[in-house]
């Protein structure tokens, strides 16, 4: 079964490397949707467009105009195709189209992947071909396709069902002369529940269908009275898919909710520089021609839209966690290390994260060049960085040295959370902490060891059978770990797969598809193709 899985998963490989000429880097935008929802009209757009060219925002690279649910009319037209609302947009989305390019811009479009948009309007199920020809016609390169009202005999279907359609909207984007951008949402009905297979199979198969893919839950709408609790809900869907993207294919946890009068500028900026240290698609929905100068500042940091730019496209994964304090890195494509502190807590505080946490070698006494991306000063530091963080704030670094870092971080459970502890030559699931004892390296050899003993390997003990801790032997197989977009990581000499068991249990077991016990996340760049 893991057989048959891999070969999937190896043809949604190839259809992301055929992907990356079309979308290289994750997109950069405005969408009306959490700012506006159902109200919008014609003169929201053109403000938009003519505020996004003055402020800079179009410069800065956001260049991209998408349109949400509550378009079209409600009946289509004798001939099947859509039909824009002539109240809501008088001169027509084609007049709207060449406005937008006229500035620079490009335009996206919605649709539902049922006979009914999540705002009940139609759905393309059915009009697919007809869809693709139409909003091509009107000078469209972007879909977000939605997933509302996929229904079979009155309840919400299968992962197979979403499967077959949208693999059949990637047949005819395939087919067009010139392919669509393709945004699908069909992980986001799946998401949330406590055995998250049916949530993994989907995230399987849509990035061998599309570009990106909204995962989780919608971002905060304008009204909502508690929109820093929904950036981290979706930070943390996000967290748990790192190894599923790649330039070409992106994870997408929603929108940029820019001006939210609940959010102070500490969490805004923070929000941003996540989803950039995400390499995430960096697509506003707020008021723009109303943002103001903190907050356009923010938004067109060259510095942290480089880091989302980055060519790799690599999503920064934990280093340690420990319920006040999130530190994050990955690897950048001139060879610098990308670091990013989150400060969960209700009070301003400051860590220190040494150099070894990125990856760097313990007995190095050389210096490392560090640029801290919101002021733009650099210094030259020898040992750790220290960061001053304010509550629900995020400090973001850029480190530089003539060393190469080696992928080190959590290595956990996605479902439980639980982290991967050594302890002496034992090791255990447990609740994380932040410790050494929970941080891993992972070298290109493929072998996996803790920070707090480097000299000793995660090994199978031939006899038992047992996971354990022993003095490294590059050789040897038992010692080797293959990791899969599934999140399996497998033991070269058994094949079995490496298993939270009962009670914090390390175990080997046989490989199962997208099991909750043997799903997990490991550093940036540990993942092989």
């Amino acid at each position: 079964m893991l057989f048959q899985e891999t070969l999937m998963l190896l043809a949604a490989s190839m259809a992301v490397d055929a992907s990356q000429a079309l979308m290289p880097t994750p997109p950069m935008g405005f969408n009306n949707w959490a700012r506006f929802e159902c109200a919008l009209n014609q003169t929201i757009f053109t403000e938009t467009a003519d505020a996004m060219v003055s402020k800079g925002l179009v410069k800065a690279g956001y260049d991209r105009v998408n349109i949400d649910d509550c378009w079209p009319l409600h009946e289509r037209a004798a001939n099947g195709s859509l039909q824009w609302d002539p109240e809501k947009f008088p001169n027509g989305l084609i007049w709207l189209g060449q406005y937008l390019k006229n500035r620079n811009l490009k335009f996206g479009i919605y649709s539902d992947a049922g006979n009914l948009t999540c705002g009940g309007y139609p759905g393309s199920l059915n009009y697919e071909e007809i869809d693709a020809e139409t909003f091509s016609s009107w000078g469209i390169d972007y879909l977000k396709l939605d997933g509302c009202n996929v229904y079979n005999q009155g309840s919400l279907d299968s992962e197979q069902t979403y499967k077959n359609i949208y693999g059949h909207w990637h047949q005819v984007i395939l087919n067009m002369s010139r392919p669509l951008i393709f945004s699908e949402s069909a992980p986001a009905y799946f998401s949330g529940e406590a055995n998250l297979t049916d949530w993994y199979l989907v995230m399987d198969w849509v990035p061998g269908y599309g570009e990106l893919a909204c995962h989780s839950n919608d971002i905060a709408t304008f009204d909502t009275p508690n929109p820093w609790e929904s950036i981290l809900t979706n930070y943390g869907f996000e967290i748990l898919l790192a190894r599923y993207q790649s330039p070409g294919y992106f994870n997408d946890p929603d929108f940029l909710i820019v001006d939210h009068a609940n959010l102070t500028l500490d969490e805004k900026k923070s929000h941003f520089a996540l989803w950039a240290s995400f390499s995430a698609p960096l697509i506003i929905s707020a008021y723009i021609p109303d943002l103001t100068d903190d907050e356009i500042a923010y938004l067109t940091n060259e510095d942290l839209i480089a880091i989302d730019q980055d060519a790799l496209g690599l999503q920064a994964t934990l280093v340690s966690q420990d319920g006040t304090w999130d530190v994050l890195s990955k690897s950048l494509s001139n060879g610098d290390r990308l670091l990013t502190i989150l400060n969960r807590g209700d009070e301003a505080g400051s860590l220190s994260v040494p150099f070894e946490r990125l990856g760097y070698p313990s007995q190095y006494s050389g210096i490392f060049v560090v640029k801290d991306l919101w002021t733009g000063a650099t210094s030259e530091v020898s040992n750790q960085i220290t960061a001053n963080v304010p509550s629900h704030g995020t400090a973001v670094f850029r480190v530089s040295s003539r060393l190469a870092a080696i992928p080190t971080g959590m290595i956990f459970n996605t479902a439980s959370l639980n982290c991967l502890t050594a302890n002496g030559s034992s090791v255990r699931w447990t609740k994380c902490t932040g410790s050494d004892t929970q941080i891993w390296q992972i070298t290109s050899g493929r072998s996996i060891s803790s920070l707090s003993d480097l000299s000793k390997c995660l090994s199978r003990d031939a006899k038992s059978g047992t996971v354990a801790l022993e003095v490294c032997q590059g050789w040897h197989k038992s010692q080797k770990w293959d990791y899969a977009i599934t999140g399996n990581v497998q033991n070269q000499a058994s094949s079995d797969c490496l298993t939270e068991g009962q009670d914090g249990v390390v175990t080997l077991v046989e490989c199962l598809v997208e099991n909750n016990s043997q799903v997990f996340e490991l550093p940036s760049g540990s993942l092989q193709r």
